[in-house]
């Protein structure tokens, strides 16, 4: 399932979940493996001991942000409570995705470096299907360039700024 071109063959990916995500991590983890991935697991490994989400987020977003792992995936009940966690790190791009073409769409578009996953709404399976779409989608660029760099506050705030001098 995880065959296939990518980009990011040699490039380690780091994997989290809280308790509610473990078991489709383990799944993912271990497809990815088989794959030939470089799987970085920042746990948790223990589904029947609640744990808070925030806690494995925000290490996997510093991994992300030093290059530690090239890609970031991460579960827990909504994935929600994951996503929210990790986009507080400028220069995270998490994205929720709980289909195909969210998460194509995620890595196309938006140069998504994390999804999230909801591990209490889709199958292990339908996860898998979704992180490999995600690790073999690449940035299309172009006009979305300019789009994702915008997403950083700071860039928004330059352009708002030129944009007031300019009369645009």
């Amino acid at each position: 399932m995880v065959e296939g071109v990518n980009q990011f063959d040699e490039l380690t990916i780091g994997l989290v979940s809280d308790h509610a995500g473990v078991e489709h991590k383990l799944f993912v983890k271990e497809a990815l493996q088989v794959a030939g991935y470089t799987v970085d697991d920042g746990g948790t490994n223990a589904s029947d001991i609640s744990v808070d989400y925030p806690l494995y987020a925000h290490p996997l977003a510093q991994k992300i942000l030093t290059r530690e792992v090239a890609l970031g995936v991460a579960f827990c009940g909504s994935g929600n409570g994951m996503a929210i966690s990790l986009n507080r790190h400028p220069g995270v791009r998490a994205a929720l995705c709980w289909d195909l073409e969210l998460a194509r769409l995620a890595r196309l578009h938006n140069n998504a470096n994390a999804i999230t996953l909801p591990a209490r709404f889709i199958s292990k399976e339908k996860a898998l299907e979704i992180v490999h779409i995600f690790l073999t989608t690449p940035f299309e660029g172009q006009r979305h360039v300019e789009r994702v760099r915008l997403i950083e506050i700071e860039n928004y705030q330059r352009q708002q700024k030129r944009d007031s001098m300019t009369g645009r």
